[in-house]
């Protein structure tokens, strides 16, 4: 009889949990050092230069695989690549836009209700059914969001947890989308295309919002660029290797990452209410991720 420690081994490879571990490391790191740009800088520019610096290793990922870079181009799904890639770059501008208002722990906190909105839209859009468990978890993880943002308590703006919440709605659509993207397309090709068309389109939005960043701040969005980067191999790495099902309860390490960030670099403390409300959210979201049947992870 194998030991419980080599079950364990066997349903999920030490390798994939050290590489999710790795990957939520990478993004509370890119939420923190975009949290400390976007207080300065608008999030349309953050947003641009998080594609610039990160478009370098995305060719470059693309170009070790077994397909070629032109090869990669020319059999692209253009119209499901696109809506997906329009869909996520909404969801990192708006969280990007959000992050000034908001304790970095709350922040990636209500983003991570995304999980909780695929249920909602699911059907809706991919004609699957809604099931008795999966709306009870989503309905309990509303009731998290609520504890987070409070209404009629103390927030000081809405825009923070409004920018938020529809950022978590657009992260919703991208997630949807990908299982309407031809197969053919791997995820280094959606990585690369993303990039692209973020790069471009918060290009031309420059036009209408643009401050000179400073040596330092160019810097800090190369990193911005560079970890996001690096945490996509490594969710990719992870997920091929795992269901994503299994995995969930380590993506939300991102959360306990962003609220010791929050509290080493600006001082943010967690209230017992966002606490408790956090705690629902994760819950119920693990609870959807590991009931459902889609052994895809999402790509941020």
């Amino acid at each position: 009889m194998p030991s419980p420690s080599a079950t364990l081994t066997t349903a999920l490879p030490l390798n994939s949990v050290a590489s999710i571990l790795a990957s939520m490391f990478c993004f509370a790191v890119v939420d923190a050092l975009a949290k400390t740009v976007a207080l300065q800088y608008p999030a349309n520019e953050v947003t641009f230069f998080r594609m610039l610096f990160g478009l370098v290793p995305a060719v470059a990922i693309c170009c070790r695989g077994r397909l070629s870079l032109t090869e990669r181009l020319v059999n692209i799904d253009i119209k499901g690549q696109t809506v997906r890639a329009l869909t996520l770059l909404g969801a990192s501008g708006l969280f990007f836009a959000g992050l000034p208002y908001v304790p970095l722990g709350e922040a990636v906190a209500l983003a991570y209700s995304e999980t909780l909105i695929v249920i909602l839209l699911a059907p809706l859009i991919l004609k699957e059914r809604w099931t008795g468990s999966g709306v009870a978890a989503a309905l309990v993880g509303f009731c998290g969001v609520l504890l987070v943002v409070r209404p009629g308590g103390s927030q000081s703006s809405w825009w923070g947890p409004t920018f938020l919440l529809l950022s978590a709605f657009f992260g919703a659509l991208s997630i949807v989308q990908i299982k309407r993207i031809r197969s053919t397309d791997d995820s280094a090709t959606t990585v690369l295309f993303f990039t692209l068309v973020g790069m471009i389109i918060t290009g031309f939005t420059l036009v209408f919002n643009w401050r000179t960043p400073s040596v330092g701040a160019l810097l800090i969005m190369a990193l911005v660029g560079a970890f996001a980067t690096a945490g996509q191999i490594l969710m990719t790495v992870a997920f091929r290797q795992a269901d994503a099902g299994k995995l969930a309860p380590y993506n939300y390490t991102s959360i306990v990452w962003a609220a010791l960030f929050g509290y080493v670099v600006w001082g943010e403390t967690l209230r017992p209410l966002s606490l408790a409300g956090i705690a629902l959210i994760v819950g119920s979201a693990i609870a959807v991720a590991a009931s459902r049947k889609d052994k895809e992870g999402p790509l941020a």
